[in-house]
């Protein structure tokens, strides 16, 4: 039986790669604000994560999530059981359109605007790893695992805002920020609601002994 990891990866590219040479499905669930505000799409908050710019773009995204994706769901189904795929597919797609709530507010009446991809709630699947594992080691495709995940995590969030509000890229870092922050605080919620394990206490301890 598939894990919802691979589930996930395998419908993503599926569908991205259709959009790669099918306009007509770029426009139907891409992220558009004015589209939203105006015909009620909501779906787009979702949707526009099955679809992405390039081959690149798709590989980078699906990478980072197969990576993490896997031991993050391991580790929610140690935690809820049963219930463990389900919340962390819950996870992935709240984030999708979570994200994006505060991209939604600054661009509802920007025709030009459009946002596509599924880096936020992929940023959402590694600051989960990240808080559950802060000590895990981290690095980039040319940067081998060195960097502790609980010092990788507040330096990805300070740059992500800063290039947030810098802009001119093209790229949504807001959605890299509020998935990394939503990752987290569904962890924090869910754990305290459903089991007795306290995410913040065992970040803490495991930060701690770190430096022991």
């Amino acid at each position: 039986m598939f894990s919802i990891t691979i589930v996930i990866l395998i419908l993503t590219c599926i569908v991205s790669f259709t959009a790669f040479s099918n306009q007509k499905v770029i426009d139907d669930l891409i992220f558009y604000p004015p589209a939203i505000k105006q015909r009620n799409q909501w779906y787009r908050f979702v949707t526009n994560g099955v679809i992405h710019a390039d081959i690149g773009h798709l590989a980078f995204n699906m990478f980072s999530f197969y990576l993490f994706g896997n031991f993050v769901e391991k580790d929610f189904i140690s935690l809820f059981n049963q219930n463990g795929n389900i919340l962390f597919l819950a996870m992935y797609i709240t984030a999708l359109a979570v994200c994006l709530i505060p991209t939604y507010f600054q661009h509802k009446d920007n025709y030009h605007y459009r946002s596509l991809g599924a880096s936020g709630a992929v940023s959402a699947v590694v600051f989960a790893g990240i808080f559950l594992n802060p000590t895990i080691k981290i690095g980039l495709i040319i940067i081998p695992p060195i960097i502790p995940g609980f010092i990788f995590g507040p330096l990805y969030l300070v740059l992500s805002a800063y290039m947030a509000k810098s802009g001119g890229d093209n790229i949504n870092h807001s959605a890299h920020f509020w998935g990394a922050v939503w990752g987290i605080v569904f962890v924090i919620v869910t754990c305290l609601l459903l089991t007795e394990f306290n995410p913040i206490a065992n970040f803490l301890v495991q930060v701690s002994n770190y430096f022991s």
